[in-house]
């Protein structure tokens, strides 16, 4: 598929296309230094997987990216399970004007995602460690994120005791979603909350979509 009218990079030279810097603007350097990180310690640090290394702009950062347009125009975001930083640290980078809570319960990983924001300067990021759910009483955000960390239903329990009323949870999903709307019926009612929209998530042309769930708590 064309990009700006050219062919498609592959994965290894993906990240210095110009058509994501141009899609990442301000951000590309910032995320193109964590790009970096993630790729000559991710695997070492039980991150990510090592077929996924290769894979890293494709797999992991514009993935996480997609969700951006999606995000409340201010205000503040929780990312649970944060892990490698994936979505939360991409978004903190491009949206530097959003507070980004990261919280994650085992403590290697927190002391990566430290090490992290350490290293790139991130002022609007603070790093938890712990389950979501012992936080629920802590404090609330205007959206909760979270990328390949549940069924949707469980996803309900752990992120909307997060989310201020009014907020969102806006999460990244697998295409098989719909069929987890149904299950998450009744814990969805509990917050008002109506039917979740599905939404698509681009990025450059040629990189696969992302599947984002999008749902507004009420009550």
């Amino acid at each position: 598929m064309p990009v700006g009218g050219d062919v498609v990079p592959d994965s290894e030279t993906l990240g210095a296309s110009d058509a994501v810097k141009a899609y990442l603007g301000d951000a590309y350097d910032g995320v193109a230094r964590y790009a970096e990180m993630l790729r000559d310690q991710g695997e070492l640090r039980g991150l990510i997987g090592p077929r996924e290394v290769p894979r890293i702009w494709e797999r992991h950062i514009l993935n996480s990216a997609a969700i951006m347009p999606y995000l409340p125009a201010s205000g503040s975001v929780a990312d649970i399970g944060s892990g490698a930083g994936l979505p939360g640290v991409v978004l903190a980078l491009m949206r530097p004007d959003l507070e980004v809570i990261l919280i994650e319960p085992m403590e290697r990983r927190t002391t990566w995602l430290a090490e992290v924001v350490d290293e790139l300067g991130l002022t609007n990021v603070q790093v938890k460690r712990g389950r979501a759910e012992e936080f629920h009483d802590a404090f609330e955000v205007d959206a909760v994120t979270s990328r390949a960390v549940a069924a949707l239903s469980k996803l309900v329990r752990l992120s909307m005791p997060l989310v201020r009323v009014g907020g969102e949870m806006v999460i990244l999903k697998g295409r098989s979603v719909a069929e987890e709307v149904e299950p998450a019926r009744k814990v969805l009612r509990k917050y008002a909350a109506g039917d979740p929209d599905i939404l698509e998530g681009v990025t450059v042309d040629g990189v696969e979509s992302t599947t984002i769930v999008r749902v507004r708590r009420g009550k």
